[in-house]
């Protein structure tokens, strides 16, 4: 088993490492110290989670010489949240070494940074933009930097920020030894690499999967007004021993729950605007299985194992492919067979073929005793899965933009929830949501984009009290 001292470092930073309960390296730090060590240029591909940032991290501590009061590392973030949180690791990987590190990011006081700055700053943790600010005002001087770290890159492309980082790269040493990390590698973050890196050394890290492989898929084309009726129908025919029926908001589970409590259904519901007390409560009931229907959320239901269940009805259809997989992998667990039955409603054929393209098969017409061949289905990790929903109306649509993302266990889903609860709109209203590591993008009608962003800033979204604006054009 490889550990910390085998890669090269000094005894310094084995002994911060230590500080910070640091025990052996993640595959990310195993690949990528030794080659930063030897002065290579990198290329990280690797999702967050994987310790990206103590692989660019401790090299850059190893060289540092806090007896010079210059600016010798840069390390490049597209968003304050991603800064703040870089830098609390970089001070604590570098406290022993004496190395001073200096966070700058927009909507602090600039003339604060600028004191530290001129106070010290070895290493300089920054956004985009601040930093190119900084540069302007002459606060910031980058002749004697020796390491540019771009962080989350194809989040930088995601904000539109590529142009900037460019012109700070430039303003850079040319000796510079660079070091690229990014969960995907987009065109134009292999062309940056191709332009600013030499020679670079490939890590790559691949996420776990996880294989659904045991479930059989069906579909149910059912007109809306039909959809209750159905699931009666569908749940009379499967008899399932416990199936999780998921509805698309809050208030169509509570109303979904209702409709089959009256018809004699023993079931619960489960969504995020229940309290923890009531939600421990259903769950315990499902776990033991004196539940055997439950009507959730995607929110609610989110990192539910438990291997009875037999069933997954869809009645709404997922808000994205991925989201899809995630459900149905709900059900078929350790190595039992498990069945999944997606509503289609006419106007959501569209959405249907998206995750048949992204499973990779044709999903079968459910009817009573129907089976087929389960196919295997790979849930793959969530970088920017993108909705499918119903485009109604030819309205324009305004971007807003909502801190909180991946990193923060909020998915689509959540955000879908959020603006419906809050401001009022259906789902079919939200566009376009992409959920990044640290924020978010929706795209709601243009005429009620102020009043919408006024409504759901300040919410609470698993436990992360979410800030919205509109976003720039």
């Amino acid at each position: 088993m490889t550990a910390f001292a085998d890669l090269g470092l000094t005894s310094c930073t084995l002994e911060a490492l230590r500080d910070v309960g640091y025990e052996k390296p993640s595959p990310i730090q195993e690949q990528a110290i030794p080659p930063m060590l030897e002065g290579k240029d990198v290329i990280g591909q690797a999702q967050t989670g994987s310790g990206k940032t103590a692989a660019f991290a401790l090299p850059i501590i190893e060289y540092v010489d806090p007896t010079e009061p210059e600016v010798q590392a840069l390390v490049l973030t597209p968003t304050r949240e991603l800064c703040i949180q870089v830098t609390q690791a970089v001070r604590a990987y570098a406290q022993r070494k004496g190395a001073d590190v200096v966070a700058v990011f927009g909507g602090a006081p600039i003339r604060t940074q600028q004191a530290q700055l001129k106070a010290g700053g070895h290493i300089v943790v920054g956004t985009v933009g601040r930093v190119l600010d900084l540069i302007s005002r002459r606060s910031l001087v980058l002749h004697s930097c020796r390491f540019v770290v771009l962080d989350e890159a194809d989040e930088m492309l995601d904000l539109g920020f590529l142009e900037d980082v460019e012109k700070i790269l430039n303003m850079t040493p040319n000796s510079r030894q660079t070091a690229l990390f990014s969960a995907t590698m987009p065109p134009p973050i292999r062309k940056l690499a191709d332009n600013y890196l030499y020679d670079p050394v490939l890590v790559k890290v691949r996420s776990a999967t996880l294989t659904v492989d045991s479930v059989e898929q069906f579909q149910l084309e059912v007109r809306t007004a039909d959809k209750a009726d159905k699931l009666v129908e569908v749940l009379a025919a499967e008899k399932p021993d416990q199936a999780i029926v998921f509805a698309r908001t809050k208030i169509r589970t509570d109303q979904l729950y209702k409709k089959m409590r009256d018809r004699g259904f023993n079931c619960k519901a489960l969504h995020g605007d229940m309290s923890q007390g009531s939600r421990d409560g259903v769950m315990l009931g499902f776990k033991g299985g004196r539940v055997p229907i439950l009507v959730a959320t995607d929110v609610a239901a989110r990192g539910l194992d438990i291997s009875t269940v037999t069933h997954v009805v869809n009645f709404d259809v997922p808000v994205s492919p991925d989201v899809y997989v995630h459900r149905i992998g709900r059900t078929g667990r350790v190595g039992r067979a498990g069945r999944a039955i997606t509503f289609v409603e006419p106007r959501q054929k569209g959405e249907l073929e998206a995750i048949e393209r992204h499973v990779g098969v044709p999903i079968s017409q459910w009817e009573p005793g129907a089976h087929v061949t389960p196919a295997k289905v790979t849930e793959r990790p969530r970088r920017h899965a993108k909705p499918q929903l119903t485009r109604n109306g030819s309205e324009k649509h305004t971007k807003l933009i909502i801190t909180g993302g991946r990193a923060a266990g909020i998915e689509v889903a959540d955000l879908v929830g959020a603006v419906t609860r809050a401001a009022g709109v259906d789902g079919e209203a939200v566009r376009d949501v992409k959920v990044l590591e640290r924020f978010a993008f929706v795209s709601v009608p243009a005429g009620d984009a102020s009043r919408i962003a006024a409504a759901v800033d300040g919410e609470d979204v698993r436990g992360t009290t979410i800030r919205v604006e509109l976003a720039r054009a």
